[in-house]
Formats: C-alpha cells, structure tokens, sequence
C-alpha cells in the first residue's frame, strides 16, 4: 500500500513554480509587482534572450531589511497581509509564493538597501540552495537579479517558447503594469536595447496613448463612470477605430492587470451594435471596486478574478463603455487613408506620335489622368458626349452657406453610393447604406426602449418562414421581446414560423431574410449574452434589411436630409460594422492636389 508523506521543500517550492513561474514574463510579473508595492517611482527592467538568460528588475522602493532577507526566500512569508483579511487584499502580490518558486527553478540574487541604512544587503540562492551572502553597495530601493531560468530543469526548458516569443510577452507584462500605474517611471531594456521608457506623473489618458498607441489620442474618448462604490475609468477607441485581433484591449481590476473572460464579453457586448465581430476594440479600461465584492485568489498567477455580483458588473461596464461612446458618436475616426491619397497624383499621359488637327475625331489629345483609371480621349465629340459618372442637381430651397452644418451641403452623389457635401473646411464623402443603417438602427432602438408597438406595421398577408425546429424554438422562446420592438412572430408548426407585423422602417425589406437572419444571431451568441444585448444584435440584423442600398439614387433634398439626420443621431459615425460613415478631405489636403497654398 502505498505511504502518505510529506513532499521535501525543494519539490514543493518547485511544483509552486510550475503554476506561479510558468515562464520569464511570469517571473517577470511577480517581480515589476513587488517593486510596486514597495512605493517605488522609477522602475527598470533589464532582460537577455527574452529573460531566459537575464531578468532584473531595479527598484527605488523602500528596501529589505537584511534580517527579513532570509524570511522574505520562503513560501507564504509576505508582508503585504498585516491580518488574515485576505478578502481585504489592496496589493498586487500577496501570496508569498514568487520569491522561492523562482529562486527553485534558477539562480536569484537579491540586494537590498532600506531607506536611512548607509549599506545593504545581498542574498544568492542557485536553484533553491543557498550559495552566497553578504553585504552590497547600491542605492535605496532593492534589485532582484534571475538568471538561467529552468536551466536545471530541462522539461519545462524545451517547452519554452523563443526568446523573441518570450520578449514580447514581457514586454506585454511591462506595458500592462506600466499603464496601470502612471504615477510611476519605467524603463525596459533587451540586449542592451531601450524598447520603453516613460516618466512618472503622467496623466492616464497621456500614458495609455503613449503605450497602447499614439493615434488613440485623438480616436478615443474619456471613460470615467462611477455607480456607488464602483468606478469605470480609461480610455476606448471609437467603434471606427479598430484592429483585426484583440491583443490592443487591457482591462484592470484594482489596478491589477487581468485577462478575465467576463470583463472580455462585457466590451464586445458595448460594441456589439457597432463593430463587426471578426474586429475588436481598442482600449484600456481600469475597473475600481470595493476588496470584498472581488476575489483576486482564483489563480496563482492572479490573472483571473472572480465578482461576487458578476451581472451588475458586466452591466456597469456595458453600459459605461456605450455612454461615454455617446459622447464621440459622431466622429469618424478615419481620415482619408495615405495610399488612397497618393493615388490622387496627375501624371501626364504621352501623346500620340503624330499630332493631327484640334477637332480631328482620331485625335488623341495630350492629357491628365489620376492613377490609372485614366483613358486616352478619342475626339472631343466624344469627350462631350461621355456619360457622367456623378450627378448633382438643384434643390428648391438649397441652403448655400454650407457653415450652418457640420456635415456640410450636399453637392452631388458618386456611383450612386457615395455622398458628396461641402463644408465650411472641406469635403465630407458619405456612404449612404453605412450611414442610413445607423440610422434605422438608433430609430429601433428608441423604439425598443419605448417599449411600445406604435411603429409596426401589420402585414395585410401573414408570411411563413421556414425553418429547422431549433431555430423555430430560439425565436419563439423570444416572441415577446420581439414583439416590443414591432416584430409579430407566431410558431406554424414544428419548422415554421409565422409573421404578423414586422417594424414599419422595414416594411419594404424582405422578411424571409430577415427572420433567418434574426434565427442566426440567436442560434451563434446562444444564452450567453444579457436579454438587452440579444435585442441589439437582433436590431442591428433589422437596421441591414432597412437601410437604404448602395447604388441608390438620391435628391439633393433626401441627401441633405440624410446629412441632417446624422447630425442628430447618437454613434452616427460609425456603421453597425464598425466602419466610418463619412470622411472628411481638408481644405488644405485640396490644394495640395493641387499645387496650391
């Protein structure tokens, strides 16, 4: 029969390591948060191959005392609890487990000077055996040298990843940490490389833009919510403003970095009606809650936590995040990018060898043409009579001062897509389908939220929509909630639903498609989004069947009326997709085509 005993030191402090150390940037983590708790204000980070062969962290916190030195090396020695209120932790690093894991699985060397001391102190401990100490010279504050992590360790060694891997997942724990505290300096350097410096006492917005990046500065908007106890700040990129993965999203809790799959759904929820859902957000988003409604103890590398009202938070941070969006609704976030204006260069096109006559039909004049969508005039009679490809008319009672509106006059309209207004420093170019589908959208959406039926319109013949039976049951387990929102919906059957009314914005839409549509979104986001945000993916699938298409035409008057209506309408800058809705090209990018000053 096999014996109970007590596992030895060394393989307890080693079996920590694999869940605490599982790699340099987790090593590096325990380190850069200890050094903050410490009260440090400058920071550094020194790394080689990745932290594989080098990891220090140098602090100007408040030190070690020598004789703690040796305390500070063994398990569950901390002096960040001062009671056994461990539901009350305010620190980032509370378990006492970093130091010794790390120092089992390569070599440590602390040095340490407390504030008021004219030396310090220097404690070395290769893989968890203790080979040097004695006194050191250095300034206050404390530096913590790892060298050869798992070299003594070949399993976990070979399942590394390269030192390039292991650089960029440090320098995603620096730039984590970094933002959560800007009151505090950082410098990172790799293989003798500075990779990030930033000075302390900056203010959040300046260091989240600094880090995350630069153009978050002017596509972002302020968050700073507060409800009770629990305060929402940071900074979210406009809806328009977007990346194809969601490596540029930092959520904080108390100041804690986290990769929390309930803080996660809460941002797509906020831009579920706003992004397309192969893009995500750009953000940095610092949750402050009281101690006792988080637990920061789920994991031993406290990167998940646990709320102890887990809706009222992913509701708080929805409806935070969509409120302070409300007040950039109507930006769009794109300029007109740089490689489509560079296509916007007159090049001169050779002529034929032989000149003929001004008015001669065989003609081929000298001409300009932009990027190479230009062709060769055959006659001037033809020039003339070529079909345009815009058009603009006159409207009765066409405003002519184009600095009443921010989105300016119409003037005409491209391909039957796109919109073009002048305004007071520019051209503003719309894409009516992008545009008029926010629209509808917020129109639902209002109606939704009056919770009342006044906008459906009856169909004077019911339609069947075929469908298989789980999709049949998804949509009548939700009848209600679509009923408020216009849309009547009875079962027919096992695979069949029938429709009664549908919202009067969509009256012309093909129902069919709509229904099926509708079933989809149920049947892809299931039970795991809240009712509110069911019905805001179900009113965006609507907004897309009611919207007016691309290759419509459209009166000046209907144009300008659409440009009026953006101007009032919240996030109208942006399509349910995430695209922008209109751009603008400045006055001065004009002339510059120009030639002009």
């Amino acid at each position: 029969m096999p014996v109970i005993r007590r596992l030895p030191e060394n393989l307890v402090n080693r079996i920590a390591a694999g869940e605490v150390v599982e790699r340099p940037a987790a090593a590096l983590k325990e380190l850069v948060e200890n050094a903050i708790d410490a009260g440090s204000t400058n920071i550094s980070v020194r790394l080689s191959s990745g932290g594989l062969d080098l990891i220090e962290v140098t602090d100007d916190g408040c030190g070690i005392d020598p004789a703690e030195m040796e305390l500070a090396l063994e398990r569950h020695a901390t002096s960040k609890l001062p009671d056994e209120a461990i539901e009350l932790v305010a620190t980032l690093g509370f378990r006492g487990e970093a130091l010794p894991s790390i120092a089992s699985v390569a070599k440590l060397t602390i040095e340490s000077r407390v504030r008021g001391k004219d030396s310090g102190w220097m404690r070395v401990v290769d893989h968890g055996k203790l080979a040097e100490e004695g006194p050191a010279a250095l300034p206050p504050g404390t530096r913590i040298r790892v060298e050869n992590l798992f070299a003594q360790v070949p399993a976990r060694r070979k399942f590394l990843r390269s030192a390039r891997s292991e650089y960029a997942a440090c320098l995603d724990v620096v730039r984590r940490l970094a933002m959560a505290r800007p009151d505090i300096g950082f410098t990172l350097e790799h293989d003798g490389r500075r990779a990030l410096a930033v000075q302390p006492g900056e203010a959040l917005a300046e260091r989240v833009a600094r880090i995350v990046a630069r153009e978050l500065a002017d596509n972002g908007v302020a968050v700073e919510i507060e409800r009770g106890d629990m305060r929402l700040t940071g900074v979210a990129g406009l809806p328009t403003y977007n990346r194809g993965v969601a490596d540029h999203q930092y959520l904080f809790v108390n100041g804690r970095p986290v990769k929390d799959r309930l803080l996660i759904g809460a941002v797509r929820g906020a831009y579920s009606d706003m992004l397309a859902r192969d893009r995500h957000a750009v953000l940095a988003l610092f949750l402050d809650l009281p101690p006792q409604d988080v637990d920061v103890n789920v994991h031993p590398a406290k990167t998940e936590v646990r709320f102890r009202d887990p809706a009222f938070v992913r509701g708080f941070i929805v409806g935070g995040l969509r409120q302070a969006l409300d007040s950039g609704d109507r930006r769009s976030a794109q300029a007109p990018a740089a490689s489509a204006m560079a296509q916007w260069q007159v090049e001169p096109v050779r002529p034929e060898p032989t000149l003929g006559s001004l008015f001669a039909r065989e003609y081929s004049a000298p001409q300009t043409r932009v990027s190479d969508a230009g062709q060769v005039w055959r006659g001037y009679e033809e020039a003339v009579m070529a079909p345009p490809m815009a058009r603009a008319e006159m409207a009765e009672d066409q405003p002519i001062e184009a600095q009443q509106f921010p989105l300016g006059v119409a003037r005409g309209q491209v391909a039957g897509t796109y919109i073009v207004a002048e305004a007071e420093d520019g051209l503003i170019i719309v894409d009516q389908h992008a545009a008029h589908e926010r629209l509808v959208l917020e129109r639902l959406k209002a109606a939704g939220a009056g919770d009342t039926m006044t906008n459906a319109q009856a169909l004077l013949i019911p339609e069947v929509v075929e469908l298989d039976e789980p999709a049949c049951d998804r949509l009548e387990n939700r009848a209600e909630d679509f009923a408020r929102l216009g849309l009547t919906l009875e079962r027919f059957g096992p695979d069949a639903m029938l429709v009664r009314s549908v919202p009067s914005v969509l009256a012309k839409g093909d129902v069919h498609a709509l229904v099926r549509d509708i079933a989809d979104d149920l049947a892809q986001n299931g039970d795991a989004l809240l009712l509110g945000e069911r019905l805001d993916l179900v009113l965006a699938t609507m907004a897309c069947h009611g919207s007016v298409r691309a290759g419509r035409s459209l009166s000046v008057a209907e144009m300008n009326a659409l440009l009026r209506e953006m101007e009032r309408t919240p996030r109208s800058g942006q399509c349910n997709h995430g695209r922008p809705t209109w751009v603008k090209l400045a006055l001065g990018d004009v002339e510059k085509l120009f030639g002009r000053k």
